[in-house]
């Protein structure tokens, strides 16, 4: 008996699954817990498993499609087993639409190219009209020309008056004006001199390209739009001063095999900051505003279809070095779109760092539920004045995106100063 492998849900907010590759081919002997296909969701890129043993009857949507939830994608059975019930029951409909579809589009092609043809035979009517009334009316002292000619010499700048006709009976036509040269003897006169050569420049137009819209690009784009229109953000910045923190970090990185990172060291900062300031490690439930007990920061990861967040959990709890080594194991994970579902969730707070791509200061959308979010810009060389003197420094800006529900402004300007003063004293971070 012919089985159906619908499109599983491989995750809380899944609402379609793109097969990204298929591991089989129509006629494959399958076993269970064979993985046959590689579906991309809103969160990662997941295993499609199959449960029962068979033959691959019939592979449903191409790499590429996208399912929704309960779709069938496979159909396994017995070698040759006749599946013409299931395949009609599930793609009828969807032939019989595409069919439609087919027949509808190309009634509009006619509908186009009659509407085309009408609107080029007005065109002849109008420019034949044209061209009878410039004639007519040449009589009256008026110049012969076409209005294809009176056009091209308004754009170059000439004197109409000036170019002597070819066509019957002396009409000025495209070719007179094109050969048409100031101070030429074929003219009554001097032409006037060319305001600008850029009317008469033509450039090869370049093709343009639809991008399909990836699943994680698509949930970004809802949960995104959702935050930025739901939850009334406001925004603070602070100048942090990272002389000391550079300092910290080049002694830490001498004594120590794994490398830390300033955004590690930031990463701690906040971690800190958000065991003293409560507020700032919430969350909005409608009825209920809820205070997180544990602090897990989450990290965006900048990939080609967007940004992912792993979550440092217990981030307060764990040492640089310890968030170093995750940091750099998730990011990688991220990169190669291996992330599990569990690993980007349960976030309470969330960086974004555009520091090593030259961004001084810029403000980020709220990754919900989290209550925050710390937008990171790059470390500058400015002058600063200490003790009335004016010395190098190393400063950064970093911008505190808040959800006003739950957070007021003092209590993020307080939240602010304490990583200002944790990165400016980063031994404080030790204790």
């Amino acid at each position: 008996m012919a089985i159906k492998i619908e499109m599983p849900k491989l995750s809380d907010t899944m609402e379609e699954g793109v097969i990204a590759k298929w591991n089989v081919k129509e006629g494959d002997k399958i076993s269970a817990g064979d993985i046959i296909a590689e579906v991309e969701t809103d969160k990662a890129t997941m295993d499609v498993e199959a449960f029962d043993d068979g033959t691959l009857l019939k592979i449903i949507p191409q790499e590429g499609d996208a399912v929704p939830l309960g779709g069938l994608i496979a159909v396994i059975g017995e070698e040759g087993e006749d599946i013409s019930d299931i395949l009609d029951g599930e793609g009828g409909s969807s032939e019989s639409s595409s069919s439609d579809d087919s027949e509808k589009e190309n009634s509009d092609k006619k509908e186009a190219k009659s509407e085309d043809k009408e609107e080029k035979s007005e065109e002849s009517k109008s420019e034949a009209k044209s061209e009878k009334n410039t004639e007519s009316s040449s009589d009256d002292g008026r110049v012969k020309a076409s209005p294809l000619a009176k056009k091209m010499a308004e754009d170059k700048g000439i004197d109409i008056s000036s170019v002597k006709g070819s066509g019957p009976e002396g009409r000025i036509v495209k070719k007179d004006i094109e050969d048409f040269k100031e101070g030429s003897s074929s003219g009554s006169g001097l032409s006037k001199p060319s305001s600008s050569t850029a009317a008469s420049k033509s450039f090869e137009s370049l093709e343009s390209k639809e991008v399909k819209v990836s699943q994680m690009r698509k949930v970004i784009a809802r949960r995104l739009s959702e935050s930025k229109f739901t939850n009334p953000h406001f925004y603070e910045t602070i100048d942090i001063d990272m002389k000391a923190a550079m300092a910290a970090r080049s002694s830490m990185n001498e004594a120590n095999d794994v490398k830390i990172s300033f955004n590690d060291i930031v990463v701690k900062a906040c971690a800190i900051a958000l065991t003293r300031h409560q507020a700032v490690n919430s969350s909005w439930h409608d009825d209920i505003i809820k205070e997180h007990g544990d602090v897990h920061v989450a990290v965006a990861v900048a990939i080609d279809e967007g940004l992912m967040t792993p979550v440092i959990t217990h981030a307060d709890k764990k040492g640089l070095s310890e968030i170093s080594s995750e940091t750099r194991e998730l990011a990688g994970l991220a990169r190669d779109r291996k992330l599990q579902p569990e690993q980007m969730e349960g976030s309470t707070f969330t960086i974004s760092n555009l520091g090593m791509f030259g961004i001084e200061e810029f403000t980020a959308i709220i990754n919900p539920p989290n209550a925050c979010i710390l937008a990171v810009g790059a470390i500058r060389d400015v002058p600063v004045v200490e003790d009335g003197a004016i010395v190098p420094g190393k400063r950064m800006k970093v911008t505190l995106s808040s959800d006003h529900r739950i957070v007021d402004g003092a209590k993020a300007a307080q939240f602010l100063n304490t990583v200002k003063n944790l990165l400016e004293n980063p031994l404080s971070m030790l204790l």
